[in-house]
């Protein structure tokens, strides 16, 4: 077994909980901007790409130096051992990115870690003719921040939000990476009912119920790293073992999520059957005003339009008034609302507990956190 230095990416102001569940996993990591590095065996490669519910990518980093001339950055990637990651016959295509940095082309960079690592495949496979690149892929990226260059192979391949259950989606789909971090950011737990009333394609209530039944959001999936001869078939046999071992099919969980529009109610009930979810989450066409419960200290995690463009903006605030109408009438529920509206508050008619910027892609949002009170406790 190897030890490497494992990233795993997330979006900003996700860290914190990447990190949690890193932790969660067993391994101690540090955090910064935009990642969270840490140390493990191929096991940990592949336990962390099925058990993220948060992060973007799993990488591994290969080297990291300080790089001001082409020349540096060529010999100190070829010092690299290369070998032990590429096959002979793999493709290892080279991405890049340069920030604050005097090499600055990335083109010319991607191009000089190409011919590096080309040089130090030759010696170590003992060729003079070119790589075929015909084998299994391994995504290279030399990413350069003031400077310094960390040299890092994807493991995932698609990112990690790609579960593999969307089988349709609407126009502004909610990344399931950030949908997952929703509902972690909330005090829900399996034995509350929970209600996403924008539930759209369906995936806020679809992350719910893999968080409520332990299900590793990446067991319906296949990562690039499966194909790499360096990791046996069986380290990836025994996270899947223990993915199936800590499932709890059997915990019962009430989620419903209701939407305006029935076309995408049809498109989320399609959505929950391929996560194998579609006999636990219920699905209603209804508009937010409408909803009511006779349940006590729920959930409610929504994500509504924005009102983006300014043409939206009257009907999107009326529809805030409805929600916090009909929300209010829920006395004993804790509230999540994600929204990039400045002036959510006031239309909603109550300032929230907390607040937490979140990006929903490039959008800069808040996420409205308000509190319900603690159910009483069992005598």
């Amino acid at each position: 077994m190897g030890k490497y230095q494992i990233i795993a990416t997330a979006a900003m102001g996700l860290e914190a909980l990447v990190a949690k569940e890193v932790k969660d996993l067993g391994y101690e990591g540090s955090t910064e901007n935009g990642k969270v590095t840490f140390t493990g065996d191929e096991a940990a490669i592949a336990r962390a790409n099925l058990w993220l519910r948060t992060a973007d990518r799993v990488k591994i980093k290969v080297g990291e130096f300080k790089a001001f001339t082409f020349d540096e950055l060529f010999e100190k990637t070829k010092a690299l051992p290369w070998e032990h990651f590429i096959s002979e016959d793999a493709e290892f295509p080279v991405a890049g990115k340069s920030v604050k940095s005097k090499l600055f082309s990335v083109s010319d960079c991607q191009a000089i870690v190409k011919k590096a690592i080309v040089e130090r495949l030759k010696k170590a496979y003992k060729r003079t003719s070119r790589f075929e690149e015909t084998g299994p892929l391994v995504k290279i990226e030399i990413s350069l921040l003031k400077d310094v260059a960390t040299l890092t192979i994807d493991t995932s391949g698609a990112g990690l939000h790609k579960r593999g259950y969307r089988a349709g989606q609407g126009e502004a789909p909610l990344k399931e990476t950030l949908a997952a971090s929703l509902v972690l950011l909330t005090n829900w737990s399996p034995e509350k009912p929970f209600i996403d009333p924008f539930c759209g394609s369906g995936t806020i209530p679809i992350e719910a119920a893999l968080i409520g039944q332990n299900i590793a959001p990446g067991f319906n999936r296949e990562f690039v790293s499966e194909q790499w001869g360096w990791i046996p078939e069986k380290i990836w046999d025994d996270a899947r073992a223990e993915a199936e071992d800590l499932a709890n099919y059997d915990q019962p969980i009430d989620i419903s999520g209701s939407d305006i529009d029935h076309r995408m109610i049809k498109i989320a009930e399609g959505n929950a059957f391929e996560a194998g979810l579609g006999e636990l989450i219920s699905f209603k066409q209804m508009q937010v005003r409408d909803l009511t419960s006779d349940k006590q200290y729920g959930v409610i995690v929504a994500n509504p339009p924005y009102g983006e463009r300014l043409g939206d903006r009257p009907a999107v605030e009326k529809m805030y008034r409805e929600m916090g109408e009909a929300f209010g009438k829920l006395d004993t529920w804790s509230k999540y609302i994600l929204t990039a509206h400045e002036d959510f508050e006031k239309f909603y008619g109550k300032p929230a507990t907390k607040k937490r910027k979140l990006f929903n892609g490039f959008i800069k949002t808040d996420y409205y956190q308000y509190w319900g009170p603690r159910p009483p406790r069992d005598k």
